[in-house]
């Protein structure tokens, strides 16, 4: 599949993969911070997200693969990879599947465990928009409003509302397939990686996605990683921290 991305900066290529709802305009800023510290930075949109193409598939295997058709296609030797959320879970299993095709992986917020599915409010909030009647970004936020409260993560989610050919709006995500498929946003990873290779996690010390009795299994499948904690942030680490974010990154590439 040939996923949609942007890029900036010119040398070591470094790819970041953004979360479930997310997509690639989600580390804008801090992607344009590090192409002035010699990386090239692809941004990529992963399937059912942004600007990728839909697919009735949807899980870490097809998510893992499509990362390493996007590295054969762009040519790209040994990049270092970081992933947010459902990113690092993709990042996570790629590192594993084609343990040869990189250097250096960060996962942002997210451990190698299963997560029981907790995005039901958030998909009944999204289903419940009426698409075809709405005729403003405000209209949809109104019927949001009942189903998530917080104004922060509705204009997160509202990111993924399109103009359809007519006027009207459409959905960039492909959120049937997201839908049915959620539970698979939450699958553990197994495997451990059978090389040495550099692995950093980097968790909010508000969030509970990485929590200390995690870092065990962190360990078993990522033998040399470390895991490192920012203060003060939630899930959306990069969001909340970004100048935090990118010396853990800096520190850690060098």
């Amino acid at each position: 599949m040939e996923l949609n991305y942007k890029v900036f900066g010119e040398g070591k290529p470094l790819i970041i993969l953004h979360g479930l709802f997310g997509s690639a305009d989600n580390w804008l800023t801090i992607a344009k911070d590090l192409a002035e510290h010699n990386y090239q930075i692809f941004l990529v949109d992963q399937r059912n997200h942004g600007d990728s193409p839909h697919s009735d598939e949807f899980n870490y295997t097809a998510m893992a693969a499509d990362l390493n058709e996007f590295i054969e296609t762009h040519q790209l030797e040994r990049p270092l990879i970081l992933g947010h959320s459902m990113g690092g879970k993709t990042v996570m299993k790629f590192a594993v599947n084609y343990a040869d095709k990189w250097d250096k992986i960060i996962v942002v917020d997210i451990g190698p465990k299963a997560y029981p599915v907790h995005h039901d409010v958030i998909l009944k909030g999204l289903k419940s928009i009426d698409l075809p009647n709405i005729k403003s970004r405000g209209d949809a936020d109104k019927q949001l409003s009942e189903y998530v409260k917080d104004m922060g993560t509705r204009q997160f989610l509202l990111k993924n509302l399109a103009r359809d050919k007519q006027g009207g709006y459409k959905w960039k995500i492909n959120l049937p397939v997201i839908d049915k498929n959620i539970e698979n946003v939450g699958e553990g990873l197994e495997e451990p990686l059978a090389i040495e290779r550099e692995v950093l996690f980097i968790r909010g010390e508000k969030s509970d996605y990485i929590l200390d009795q995690d870092i065990i299994l962190i360990n078993q499948i990522f033998p040399n990683s470390e895991v490192k904690t920012i203060k003060g942030a939630g899930h959306w680490v990069h969001a909340e921290k970004p100048n935090e974010v990118e010396e853990l990154m800096l520190e850690f590439f060098r």
